[in-house]
């Protein structure tokens, strides 16, 4: 093991709250400083095939973004797949995971300046298996920077609760980070929420301001990331979705309530929604709630002369199969995440982190390896 090797834990309060944004921004930062930097999920519930093995999907993300070298077993060590838990509760799986967690930190570590490493969810996730990002943070001997989102009374109760946790698990946790604040609506907020962290020792380390591209992808994310038949593709696939509004109204009010630059989710065989917003692009006026496209549920197919309008409309359109609420749900889970081909938001990330928190800072806190 390279000697002087120091380790950070990024936790959550919960999911989405932008830990993941925070690890790449960071990630990118510490390589800029020259640290030769390691990436590590210990434990993930999110989980792809990765060069022939599972992998958390973050692991996944961050391998492809900065050219990782480490074999899938030492970026994403353990997955929890469907039924995991059942089985380990039940005695089928007798491995001692902590282990192979922390062989492949030691593994991990070798010439190496700083892991970086990732949790999931809050600090109790995983409980069941004996594996909480406080139990993974204690085993491994890592510090802890907990990432909640805006705010003033949700983060600071979410960020003492979480911090609680780690505590009870003898973690230290260095300090928290706020994530979506929106300095424009509230530029006192960082130092209310100093203030009120203060109150409870936990120092905050920084804020990262709010922005659209982080929170919403494009429209070529959700055509990959569905994976339906796109009926049109529509005249800019990088245009970022201002919102999901789902269409289970008569048109008129949908017309009236869907937002700027939203993608529709609507049953296909709503032909009148379709006419009506397709009409807000044909009409020639200026409509402030002109739709960027359209998600099709339940598998049916408009008729013709709908497709045909929707194309002359030139307006994004992917047909699914599932019914309205199981395939709005897709979509959502599709807002939330960063992927390798989101090239705008990845480059954006990078810039906001650098330019927001204070690296120098972050690192000061990061704790060495234990030895083994």
């Amino acid at each position: 093991m390279a000697d002087g090797a120091r380790q950070i834990f990024l936790a959550a309060t919960g999911q989405n709250r932008g830990k993941t944004t925070t690890s790449l921004g960071l990630f990118a930062a510490f390589a800029d400083r020259g640290l030769n930097t390691a990436f590590m999920k210990p434990v993930g519930q999110r989980w792809i095939m990765l060069d022939g093995a599972p992998a958390d999907e973050d692991a996944a993300l961050m391998r492809d973004v900065f050219n990782l070298p480490d074999s899938t077993q030492l970026l994403s060590p353990v997955q929890i797949p469907r039924g995991f838990t059942r089985r380990v509760i039940e005695g089928e799986i007798v491995e001692d995971l902590g282990a192979r967690i922390v062989a492949a930190q030691t593994e991990m570590a070798k010439g190496r300046d700083l892991i970086l490493l990732e949790g999931t969810g809050h600090a109790g996730v995983g409980a069941v298996i004996g594996l909480s990002n406080a139990d993974v943070a204690a085993l491994l001997g890592a510090p802890v920077i907990i990432v909640s989102e805006g705010g003033i009374g949700r983060p600071i109760d979410e960020i003492v609760l979480n911090a609680a946790l780690f505590a009870a698990r003898g973690v230290e946790v260095a300090g928290a980070i706020v994530n979506k604040v929106n300095l424009e609506m509230e530029p006192q907020l960082p130092q209310l929420l100093e203030r009120g962290l203060a109150r409870h020792k936990i120092p905050l380390l920084g804020i990262l301001p709010y922005r659209q591209i982080l929170s919403n992808p494009t429209l070529a994310i959700i055509e990959d990331g569905l994976q339906g038949e796109t009926l049109w593709p529509g005249s800019d696939m990088d245009a970022i979705i201002g919102r999901v509004s789902v269409a289970a109204m008569q048109p008129q009010h949908v017309m009236e309530r869907i937002g700027a630059d939203a993608l529709v989710v609507v049953p296909g065989d709503r032909e009148d929604v379709l006419e009506v917003l397709a009409g807000l692009w044909l009409d020639g006026g200026d409509h402030p709630n002109r739709p960027l496209g359209f998600v099709l549920s339940g598998g049916y197919r408009p008729s013709q002369r709908i497709i045909e309008l929707l194309r002359k409309a030139d307006l994004f359109t992917v047909l699914m199969e599932g019914d309205t609420y199981t395939v709005a749900s897709k979509v959502h889970d599709l807002l939330v995440k960063t992927h390798p081909e989101d090239v705008r938001k990845i480059a954006e990330i990078k810039g906001l982190v650098a330019g927001s928190l204070d690296i120098d800072r972050i690192l000061a806190v990061a704790r060495p390896v234990p030895a083994r």
